[in-house]
């Protein structure tokens, strides 16, 4: 199976500022009825929840004018830690994917060892760009809505995304560490965001 406040950089880019206070993982939990726990103590992440928290940014993306894709990173304690918008706008910038964007960000803020039990949220599968910036920023997970193969059936060859159609899997499987990958999941959710955005 593929809050946040946000401030205008000075180059016009939608990014968030890092949220340190914990998400509730499902609905919050009754007396005597807490989160599952992993055998380590920590939540265990509901994946469906925090994937259509990423769904949801990918909506506001579009509705500011930037291409209809989102991605969050979550901490082991389901913590969201960052949040990035599909960056191609302004600058017409083709390697501004939000998974690119994101890892970037990460990589350059926060400790290999926090970034190693990290899950990034995507709304769409990440391409061979991003599955590289995802495995050289030393991720744990990766879970996606909408496939690759999906996405290029929606968008076609478009000027502003010629869609590249290699499963994550493939790039992640060449490396010398296991990346997890959880994906598709709520396809029909995650492509609903593109309807009518590619002409």
């Amino acid at each position: 199976m593929r809050s946040r406040q946000e401030f205008h950089h000075s180059n016009g880019l939608f990014i968030s500022i890092c949220l340190f206070a914990s998400f509730p993982l499902e609905s919050t939990p009754k007396p005597g009825n807490p989160f599952p726990q992993t055998a380590k103590g920590r939540p265990m992440l509901n994946h469906e929840t925090f994937l259509r928290l990423a769904i949801a940014e990918s909506r506001k993306a579009r509705d500011a004018g930037n291409h209809p894709f989102a991605s969050i990173l979550v901490g082991p304690d389901g913590t969201v830690l960052m949040t990035q918008h599909n960056a191609y706008m302004p600058d017409h910038d083709m390697t501004g994917h939000a998974e690119r964007v994101l890892m970037t960000r990460a990589s350059t803020t926060l400790a290999p060892d926090l970034l190693k039990e990290c899950t990034i949220y995507t709304s769409a599968e990440p391409c061979a760009m991003c599955a590289g910036a995802i495995y050289w920023t030393g991720l744990k997970r990766v879970v996606y809505g909408l496939t690759e193969r999906d996405l290029k059936t929606i968008t076609g060859n478009h000027p502003e995304n010629p869609t590249l159609d290699l499963p994550c899997e493939v790039v992640f499987a060449a490396g010398q560490r296991h990346v997890e990958v959880i994906g598709p999941m709520l396809e029909e959710e995650a492509a609903a965001v593109h309807a009518g955005a590619w002409g």
